[in-house]
């Protein structure tokens, strides 16, 4: 085992798990009130329902958020209320609440926020869910994931479609190999963000969830209807992604194993993602490796220099270059801190 994860497993031991000895419950933290997923997880941790929630409570949650999109922070009042009313504090600062908390969710619906806050998450030693986009480019998202290994703390981030039961089948090949896949989700354009980050992640996630990592080239077409991003992957398979932008908003996709078509899973909910985050907080092993995480959006980045120069086919390996560039820009800035 590397000494990297041998070390985040310790981590993870002793500040959640001896916290669920030294305690009856593993508090939690809520970074980020401006997501419906924020009040989604507390309802479902706090009240009591759900077996395989016992032994947490969210007892503490920071609100902001993002403070510039306003379909975000324009719900921050109403999810203050909400979880407020569900026995949550509401506290001043991200440091306030580190205080308080044995895990952290951060929920921040902007995924720019996410390296600065981050960072303070780590640099606090606390194990950490860091919800859909990790980061709001490729370059931060590598440099979370670098940032998290050198502070030593487990990290996870996931969309609540890759454990939709329908897609753990696909991927544990309970219906045999897959041999292709094509995959759709709505896509919100998101100026803040670049394409298919801030929403159609979700799609290229049941994507991945479905093909594996070792996609090494796509191109993309793209109308005022949406887009179509289609892979190569290095085995030969060929998978692709379609971001809905007029047309039904749903979730889901067709994969084609050994004589047959399967449905790919869509939105069932977030108790299976949640689940997983718990099950994580005990143990501190992330359900999905973060080099898979930095593929999904190493693939979104190469289909927008795709989209860029006409349709061009561009190598994964030329879009990681550039975002490993703006990664190592960005973690110089926190090493002069």
């Amino acid at each position: 085992m590397r000494i990297g994860k041998i070390i985040s497993l310790l981590a993870a031991l002793m500040l959640c798990g001896a916290g669920a000895f030294a305690q009856d419950v593993i508090r939690l933290g809520i970074i980020g009130l401006d997501t419906s997923h924020s009040v989604a997880f507390t309802s479902l941790i706090n009240g009591g329902k759900e077996e395989w929630a016992e032994g947490f409570r969210v007892v503490a949650a920071y609100p902001y958020g993002s403070r510039t999109i306003e379909s975000s922070y324009s719900r921050i009042p109403g999810y203050v209320e909400d979880v407020s009313s569900m026995g949550v504090e509401i506290v001043d600062s991200i440091q306030d609440l580190l205080d308080k908390v044995d895990c952290v969710f951060i929920e921040t619906n902007d995924g720019r926020l996410h390296l600065d806050q981050a960072v303070e998450v780590f640099r606090s030693g606390k194990t950490c869910y860091i919800d859909k986009p990790l980061g709001a480019t490729l370059g931060e998202a590598i440099a979370i994931c670098e940032m998290a290994e050198r502070y030593g703390v487990p990290i996870f981030s996931s969309s609540t479609l890759r454990f939709t039961p329908r897609n753990r089948q696909l991927h544990d090949g309970e219906f045999g190999k897959v041999l292709g896949a094509d995959c759709w989700s709505p896509h919100k354009v998101e100026p803040t963000h670049p394409d298919f980050g801030f929403y159609g992640i979700h799609g290229v996630e049941t994507l991945y969830t479905i093909m594996g990592t070792g996609c090494e080239e796509v191109n993309r077409i793209s109308s005022e209807w949406g887009d179509i991003v289609t892979g190569r992957w290095n085995d030969g398979r060929l998978g692709s992604f379609r971001a809905i932008v007029k047309g039904p908003q749903v979730y889901g996709g067709t994969v084609m194993v050994s004589g047959k078509t399967i449905p790919a899973g869509g939105y069932e909910g977030y108790s299976e993602l949640l689940k997983e985050i718990l099950q994580f907080f005990r143990t501190g092993i992330s359900p999905v490796p973060a080099a898979e995480t930095i593929e999904i959006f190493t693939f979104m980045k190469t289909a927008n220099m795709s989209k860029s120069d006409g349709g061009r086919t561009v190598k994964l390996a030329e879009a990681y270059k550039a975002g490993l560039k703006d990664a190592k820009k960005l973690m110089r800035e926190y090493d002069r801190q």
